[in-house]
């Protein structure tokens, strides 16, 4: 199974739709485990109410599968890291992959995308993801 970690501008750009939707559909179809730490779901909640998603349908279905635990891991404890220098606030997507062992984070954020790889972790946007997973399946 392949385990993503998804940064905060994919999972919120999700509800618009595009790339970071299909990536979503991955998680929900089960193509994928999410990889969560308390600090990115709290992240997720925090931008999506401010964003006014709080009684969206939606958000309330994908809290539920949080909650349901299907198709995601959770990483009770992670490492302490400092990897992202130009957004230190982006190293709990990198501890969580650390901690759950994920192959890959999807973000849109380039002071992310540019570290590329750590620890064999594959750092990249929606748009390469969705190829890579398309050539797996082959």
């Amino acid at each position: 199974m392949i385990k993503v970690v998804l940064d905060t501008n994919v999972f919120v750009s999700s509800f618009f739709g595009g790339n970071p939707r299909k990536v979503i559909n991955f998680w929900k179809t089960g193509e994928v485990t999410l990889c969560l730490s308390k600090p990115i779901m709290d992240e997720y909640v925090e931008v999506l109410q401010r964003l006014g998603l709080q009684n969206e349908g939606e958000l309330s279905e994908l809290l539920n599968v949080f909650a349901r635990g299907l198709h995601v891991v959770f990483a009770a404890k992670t490492p302490e890291l400092h990897v992202v220098e130009d957004d230190p606030d982006d190293d709990k997507f990198i501890e969580c992959a650390v901690a759950l062992k994920a192959d890959f984070i999807i973000s849109g954020d380039k002071a992310l995308t540019s570290i590329q790889d750590y620890m064999g972790i594959k750092i990249i946007n929606p748009k390469e993801f969705i190829l890579t997973l398309k050539k797996t399946k082959r």
